[in-house]
């Protein structure tokens, strides 16, 4: 639509046309007042209301991409283009304004627009609520590919559930984390368009019979089902600079009817519109608390709804051009399955493609397998899905049927591979035998799918060596890597303007689609004036997240220390731990007067602990215990601070990375699947400590050893110590670890909380602690000294930091995607020609 104009509600003015496609700065200033005025009914008082100047501001910028998501749309149709549908339980999107604006190239213009109506944006951008839609890296490195795959100009659509209430907003309290509400909706979102006609039906528990049609043919169908709406709202992904905006489309769930009448007039208001709510809860919370039985189906019912929704839409789209006709569906489309949370859909476009459109049970099959890709994120066997066999037949009984058939003749190609092998059968089996069946979600992923891969070399490896090895030797050529990386769009020229205006200053913008070219910074390495440039900006973005944790939690850091970050998950495995007995380990050497040399440093970490595991969230009191005596001891002044970052969310991470000097990734060997906030902190200057775990190893590569902080066992090395760890023999033989130990166990740091720390203490000096924090510990100090020494030599930091930055190239996901299209999706780029005439100036009102 060129040249689409509003008309404003005034008829005594001369302005009576305003462009909302322009990009000039007068454009953003014509749309914001229209936006803020008359669609918002706010006074023409933009400071009095920054909540609806963020909201004003974006809807302009919205508008902007609307045109080209509509053009890019009808271009994939138009080209029949192959596509991919990444089918995903998170996507941790953070905020849209600041990333919309920096890939359709209008920073300077919205900047000075708002700047000229006397608004700062800074202030606009920080009202923006994190869209609620992850938990972690999952979802994150989700939100990441979706923007690599529009700036790459592939064809793919991101499929979702659209929670209402978030990831928990964390609060400490007395040092503990409470949970409350993150209802991130609750003011709404500009960026999302409902669409409400292409509404699906979700068939829920009920039974299956055989019925015989009118030809005589006899189907099996799944009736007396208690049917649930999914409801669609799409969310535009603009591409860097290209035109090309793809879709992230997630579902709301909505009751097929509002209430019962009957029951209502009958006065049991409550009962009739009992199906609306337990409808809607399929999407009201993201990852319900699986404890008890209600979760755990809770938790399914998402699943299936996500796999069930999203094939349909599909599917629907597939039929409206090409009829019933499925000869080349598998060659136009891909359904990439991130982990094994919507592995469901292979049962369930099975029971799609025979059931609903007629096709034999070997046509099925093959399309599935052939259009089926599974992407594993997890060496944790505990986080592996599976579900009792009792609760799919209640809740998806046509889809048990169909696991149970999958299983049957894959277990008929197993014993003609392994003729007699029981016991791989056993351990190959889809279903699970034991007291009670289950199924393995992980197994039917593998078997229903073309390609199966890992997020990181070792991890690929130990999956094909230990969790999937008998998958593997079936299958050999269906086992890759694809190696993670994050968004440079985002984790670099946004998150760090200034420094990314260095890296353009000195080697141009290629970088920010082309990752690999920041390697011609090492060529400024030893450059001191560009060492110099390089630590000023570190300085003040350090500065500038001291002052936002001074706002935000009335705290003070020390700008000329070293900024030791740990932002991730809560896990034992991820070893917060280990982090907090090096600090004990400092403040004891204050105490001792042991500070020859020393370097002040500031560690900080923030995570979240899921509600249920108790271990982890002892371990936040644990931080806040520790961090009370530390912080407010007089001897230990500016030379040691420890801070806990509550409610770590992406846009906390934007903050945290540019002020980033030591990156800490130091989980427990062959525990920690990929990583992506090594990178992160990577690309942004951090260097890392770490053990050879997940991408760690290849960042290690990437960068030199000598400009990595390596400690710990290897993997091999963990294994060989099971069953010989001896963790109270370590303690006796190290007298720093002696002196950490009392410190802990005499009640140092709980002096009015008794016993509040015996699991923790006990689980780490267990000889069958899994994660061996004890064996590390020795490792960990030693790499710390090293690093209190580089630190101290501020050039030699600052050109290490920069060979980091520079060697991040491998960790793009622009890089990751383009693996994934030449090994497994086959896409071609689609250039979407966008209208040059949208680029035309409006005339202005006189």
């Amino acid at each position: 639509m060129p040249n689409q104009r509003f008309v404003t509600s005034n008829p005594n003015t001369s302005a009576t046309n305003v462009s909302i496609l322009g990009i000039t700065k007068e454009d953003f200033i014509d749309a914001f007042k229209w936006y803020y005025v008359h669609l918002l009914g706010r006074e023409e008082n933009f400071h009095t209301s920054p909540f609806y100047a963020c909201e004003a501001l974006s809807m302009s910028i919205r508008d902007r991409l609307m045109e080209r998501w509509k053009t890019t749309n009808k271009t994939y149709v138009k080209m029949e283009s192959r596509q991919v549908f990444y089918l995903s339980m998170e996507f941790l999107m953070g905020r849209t304004l600041s990333n919309a604006m920096l890939n359709l190239g209008i920073i300077d213009e919205a900047t000075q627009a708002m700047h000229d109506l006397g608004i700062e944006i800074e202030e606009l951008l920080d009202r923006e609520q994190d869209a609620g839609l992850g938990n972690g890296g999952l979802g994150r490195l989700a939100a990441c590919f979706i923007d690599s795959c529009a700036t790459l100009q592939l064809p793919v659509t991101g499929y979702g559930l659209r929670y209402e209430y978030g990831m928990f907003t964390q609060v400490i309290v007395n040092g503990e984390q409470v949970e409350k509400p993150d209802h991130w909706l609750r003011q709404g979102n500009v960026w999302e368009i409902e669409r409400r006609e292409y509404s699906l039906r979700i068939k829920l528990g009920g039974h299956t019979e055989v019925q015989e049609n009118e030809q005589g043919e006899h189907r099996i169908c799944w009736i007396s089902t208690q049917d649930v709406l999914a409801v669609p709202f799409d969310t535009p992904i603009p591409g860097f600079k290209n035109n090309t905006v793809n879709t992230l489309r997630l579902w709301k769930a909505v009751a097929t009817e509002e209430f019962n009448l009957d029951e209502f007039n009958a006065g049991d208001y409550a009962e009739s519109v009992a199906s609306k709510v337990k409808a809607e809860h399929i999407t009201m919370v993201l990852y319900p608390n699986d404890a008890n039985e209600n979760g755990k189906e809770l938790r399914l019912r998402q699943q299936y709804f996500l796999a069930s929704a999203s094939l349909q839409d599909v599917i629907g789209h597939w039929t409206q051009q090409h009829g019933n006709e499925f000869g080349n569906f598998a060659k136009k489309s891909c359904f990439q399955l991130n982990d094994t949370h919507p592995s469901i859909a292979i049962a369930e476009l099975m029971r799609l493609l025979m059931d609903v459109h007629g096709l034999s049970w070997a046509a099925a099959r093959e399309i599935t397998q052939e259009t089926m890709a599974y992407t594993n994120h997890t060496l944790l066997p505990e986080a592996l899905e599976k579900w009792p066999v009792s609760l799919m037949q209640r809740l998806l009984p046509r889809l048990m049927e169909i696991i149970f058939e999958i299983n049957a003749c894959f277990m008929s190609e197993v014993a003609a591979r392994w003729p007699g092998d029981i016991d791989r059968l056993n351990r190959m089996s889809i279903i699970e035998e034991g007291d009670q069946q289950q199924v393995r979600m992980a197994y039917l992923a593998i078997v229903g799918s073309f390609s199966v891969n890992g997020v990181a070399q070792l991890h690929s490896q130990l999956l094909q060596q230990g969790l999937f090895r008998d998958f593997y030797e079936l299958w050999p050529d269906k086992f890759n890597n694809k190696t993670n990386g994050v968004t440079s769009r985002r984790w670099l020229a946004s998150c760090n303007p200034e420094l990314a205006a260095l890296i353009t200053d000195t080697i141009g913008d290629g970088w920010i689609t082309n990752l690999v070219e920041l390697k011609k910074l090492e060529l400024f390495a030893e450059d001191t004036g560009f060492r110099n440039r390089w630590y000023s900006i570190k300085q003040r973005a350090k500065q500038r997240f001291i002052a936002h944790k001074k706002q935000q939690q009335d705290i003070d850091l020390n700008p000329e220390a070293l900024f030791d970050i740990q932002v991730k998950r809560i896990h034992e495995y991820k070893r917060q731990i280990l982090n907090v007995l090096h600090v004990i380990h400092l403040y004891d050497c204050i105490k001792r007067g042991d500070t020859l040399n020393w370097v002040a440093r500031c560690v900080l970490i923030g995570g979240k602990a899921a509600p249920g595991y108790v271990m982890a969230k002892k371990t936040i009191k644990l931080i806040s215990n520790v961090s009370q005596v530390i912080n407010s001891d007089p001897d230990i002044g500016d030379k040691l601070g420890l801070f806990f970052l509550p409610d770590y969310r992406v846009s906390g991470m934007e903050m945290i990375c540019p002020a980033a000097d030591l990156s800490e990734q130091i989980s427990t060997a062959g525990k920690e699947a990929s990583g992506t906030g090594n990178m992160k902190m990577m690309m942004n200057g951090a260097i890392t400590i770490g053990t050879l775990d997940g991408a760690n190893i290849e960042i290690r590569e990437e960068v030199g050893d000598e400009n990595f902080f390596l400690f710990g066992l290897t993997e091999d090395q963990i294994e060989a110590r099971r069953g010989r760890y001896d963790p109270e023999a370590i303690i006796a033989l190290d007298d720093d670890l002696q002196r950490v130990m009392q410190l802990l166990e005499s009640g140092h740091f709980n002096q009015f909380e008794p016993r509040i720390f015996d699991d923790l203490i006990a689980a780490i000096k267990s000889k069958d602690d899994p994660w061996m924090t004890i064996a590390d510990f020795r490792s960990y100090i030693n790499a710390q000294k090293r690093v209190e020494a580089a630190y101290r030599d501020k050039n030699h930091w600052v050109k290490m930091s920069i060979l980091n930055c520079a060697n991040s190239g491998k960790f793009s996901t622009d890089r990751t995607i383009n693996d994934y299209n030449s090994g497994i999706w086959k896409l071609e780029a689609v250039p979407v020609q966008y209208p040059p005439e949208i680029y035309t100036k409006n005339p202005r009102p006189s």
